[in-house]
């Protein structure tokens, strides 16, 4: 008997000791993606372009520039360029709205795509720099592809 009671004083004494070495949650350093909400098409041909940025992170993530080619069904539209400094809470996500001034070639296709009612592909390429809370910024590298889908109802807008 004594000895199951010495074994269970241990087990607990162990527990307890060890749980006192914790240091808190953890401290989850992902890295942050970036791709298109929305695009709208304004009457003077220039786009608006809310950028979805993402952070996968266990603690806030402050983006501090955008610097992205925006491709659009393989034609280069233009280069979006931000300095937000937008803290994003941790595995949340923020919206960044951008103008551009596209490329004629760019202008057609997504008319094209609009008139027609059809999707249309896009990629997304370059870096960002952010930084995690108590962190230097980091510059990280961007690539993405996806399509974007003319919305019922919203005339010129793509999502």
């Amino acid at each position: 008997m004594r000895t199951r009671g010495t074994a269970i004083f241990f087990g607990l004494f162990c527990l307890i000791t060890l749980g006192a070495c914790s240091s808190g949650p953890v401290r989850r350093v992902s890295e942050p993606t970036i791709s298109i909400q929305q695009l709208a098409v304004g009457a003077d041909g220039g786009w608006s372009v809310d950028l979805r940025l993402q952070n996968f992170s266990s603690v806030p993530m402050r983006f501090e520039r955008i610097s992205l080619a925006l491709s659009a069904d393989g034609e280069n539209a233009g280069r979006l360029e931000a300095a937000p400094a937008l803290t994003v809470a941790p595995e949340s996500v923020d919206i960044v709205t951008l103008t551009l001034r596209p490329s004629s070639e760019a202008r057609i296709v997504v008319a094209n795509a609009l008139a027609d009612r059809r999707s249309l592909g896009y990629s997304l390429e370059g870096e960002t720099e952010a930084a995690a809370e108590d962190r230097k910024t980091k510059e990280y590298r961007i690539k993405r592809e996806s399509a974007l889908s003319p919305v019922p109802g919203l005339p010129g807008v793509m999502r």
